[in-house]
């Protein structure tokens, strides 16, 4: 995904989303907001990675533990964050809530990604190489489809 984006620029504006145990990047683009959340408190349902409900901007979103969605455990720290992702697939969702561990910082990207050969989790694409730092390229569209099949945007309003 990031190098269909970069491939149409020489570069462009990234951040880096750390999770608990990983980093993801994405294109600002991919972002629609990020929500400063203080005291916030994850409540685990069913299954395991949505951890609870965020009101934003008079829509109701799942809030997604993308570490909890790979197989993993999911931390609640108290410089949680959430970042809104605008949906990219067909699966009807338009926005996506997803808790981060502290704030995203930015970076530049450009066509010329170097990829990093490590383990990938189930909603990985790719690992790359941004500055000093191995970041994972989260697969949005295979994230849309696991909301979408727990049948949790039915709730969303």
């Amino acid at each position: 995904m990031l190098e269909l984006i970069a491939g149409q620029r020489s570069s462009l504006t990234g951040l880096l989303l750390p999770l608990g145990d990983r980093t993801l990047v994405l294109p600002n683009v991919a972002v629609a907001e990020l929500i400063g959340q203080r005291n916030l408190v994850c409540q685990r349902g069913e299954p395991g990675w949505h951890l609870g409900w965020i009101d934003w901007r008079q829509q109701h979103l799942p809030l997604i533990g993308f570490e909890a969605a790979c197989g993993g455990e999911t931390p609640c720290g108290e410089r949680a964050r959430i970042v809104v992702l605008n949906a990219l697939g067909d699966t009807g969702l338009r926005y996506l809530a997803v808790l981060l561990q502290d704030i995203p910082r930015s970076c530049k990207l450009d066509s010329q990604l170097n990829y990093v050969d490590v383990a990938l989790g189930s909603l990985e694409l790719a690992a790359v190489q941004v500055g000093e730092q191995v970041a994972r390229v989260p697969d949005l569209a295979g994230l849309e489809r696991l909301v979408r099949d727990a049948q949790l945007q039915s709730a969303l309003g």
